[in-house]
């Protein structure tokens, strides 16, 4: 545990230049602390603890202001910039590098059973106070812009804003998406 500590620290110092040393990483990011809990309540998850693992889960939500089920699945080197009021519903999955800003759901819409949440993929950032609703994806090295509400597939290597989300920018140039019935 203490090896990934250091490890998610260390994330945080490249992605943040106002890091200024892994001690204030782990003493003054609630972004680690959050992570940190939810990687003991999602081993007690999976173990089918789950009232203590949803007890941790509470207790993290109370001292961070990060809510993350602890069925959630996330991959290496999630970074929750400032990270008050970021919730991350039970089905939801994370890839790995992901970066994500204070105010943003990945949750559900309510009416699905079974896988509600949404799946994002390695390299994805999402902005502040972003809403990414639903069994959706959310494709590798996309972008979202802030105050975003995503209801619909993502692809990868493009940027979404709005509401309803819509592509604005794809990464490549002289490459067509069809998204929607949007040609970009």
């Amino acid at each position: 545990m203490f090896k990934t500590i250091i490890n998610e620290a260390k994330n945080i110092m490249e992605k943040d230049p106002a890091a200024k040393s892994i001690i204030e990483v782990i003493l003054c990011y609630p972004g680690l602390w959050a992570i940190i809990f939810y990687r003991i309540a999602h081993k007690l998850y999976l173990k089918r603890k789950f009232v203590i693992a949803r007890i941790i889960s509470q207790i993290a939500r109370n001292i961070t202001g990060i809510e993350i089920h602890p069925g959630a699945k996330i991959g290496k080197n999630l970074f929750i910039d400032h990270g008050m009021g970021v919730v991350i519903g039970e089905t939801a999955e994370i890839g790995d590098n992901v970066t994500i800003y204070h105010g943003v759901t990945l949750g559900g819409t309510g009416k699905d059973k079974g896988k509600r949440h949404p799946t994002v993929e390695d390299n994805v950032m999402i902005g502040a106070g972003a809403k990414i609703l639903g069994p959706i994806r959310i494709g590798k090295n996309a972008k979202v812009g802030a105050n975003a509400v995503v209801l619909n597939d993502v692809p990868a290597n493009v940027t979404v804003c709005g509401i309803p989300a819509t592509i604005v920018k794809p990464k490549e140039k002289n490459v067509l998406y069809i998204y929607s019935d949007m040609v970009i």
